[in-house]
């Protein structure tokens, strides 16, 4: 069953299914925004946007949890008849609860994945025509560390710097920009100075990703890009002259 020994099933705003996660003290999304939503709006959907015309496309996913984020990407790829094959690597610590997903009460629009759902569960990689699929269990920090230029998206959804600081220090960005390519995006639903800075830091320009039904969010790119309201950082540190990006 699901694995509710560490995580309770919570029903969010836009009719998903999100969990709880006692150990975190956090829920793995935005209750108010929707588990749903906030995966296709503050990620998938702008990621995608600034996309068009890439083939094939390599993401890696920070962290795997319920698996939102990566079955939302399929989804996408199907209701949009794209062609190109999406590679899709995502580290996650918690290898249980992967196991247990098989069992989550996904919404409708992931039916269709269930097969890929079972598969990563039990075996951890999935393959078909469009879709290369890796979920590893272990520690995010040191897989990031095993690329370089890979990675055309990375969705930064780990658990808030509060409750999960490691996985948002600028060392970690570090990492991160060395493992994306010059054109890469990062998507995360941070707006926090902190995290803006620690992206700042590693040669990122700053966007705001924000439209109707969902909290303001954040786009990163090591390039300038078009579509998205620029974040002034230089203004913002002027502004807040005590603020400090995390650090290990």
């Amino acid at each position: 069953m699901f694995n509710d020994a560490l995580h309770t099933m919570t029903l969010s705003e836009d009719g998903s299914y999100t969990a709880y996660s006692k150990e975190y003290d956090e829920h793995y999304h935005s209750t108010k925004d929707g588990a749903l939503n906030e995966s296709l709006l503050k990620h998938v959907c702008p990621a995608f946007a600034l996309m068009q015309g890439k083939e094939p496309i390599c993401i890696l996913d920070i962290c795997y949890g319920l698996g939102f984020n990566t079955l939302a990407t399929l989804y996408h790829h199907r209701q949009n008849a794209m062609t190109n094959k999406l590679f899709i690597y995502s580290p996650e610590l918690d290898g249980a609860l992967v196991k247990s997903l098989q069992n989550f009460t996904y919404p409708k629009e992931f039916e269709a994945f269930r097969e890929i759902v079972i598969q990563l569960s039990q075996e951890g990689v999935y393959e078909d025509e469009f879709f290369y699929i890796e979920v590893f269990i272990g520690d995010a920090r040191a897989y990031v560390r095993g690329f370089e230029g890979v990675f055309d998206i990375v969705y930064q959804d780990a658990f808030s710097p509060k409750a999960n600081p490691l996985l948002w220090t600028q060392e970690y960005f570090a990492d991160i920009q060395k493992a994306m390519k010059p054109r890469g995006i990062l998507t995360t639903y941070s707006i926090a100075l902190p995290t803006r800075l620690a992206l700042y830091e590693n040669g990122f320009h700053i966007y705001l990703n924000s439209g109707e039904g969902y909290r303001n969010a954040t786009i990163a790119s090591p390039a300038k890009i078009e579509g998205f309201e620029i974040v002034d950082m230089e203004h913002k540190i002027a502004c807040n002259p005590d603020a400090k990006s995390l650090r290990d």
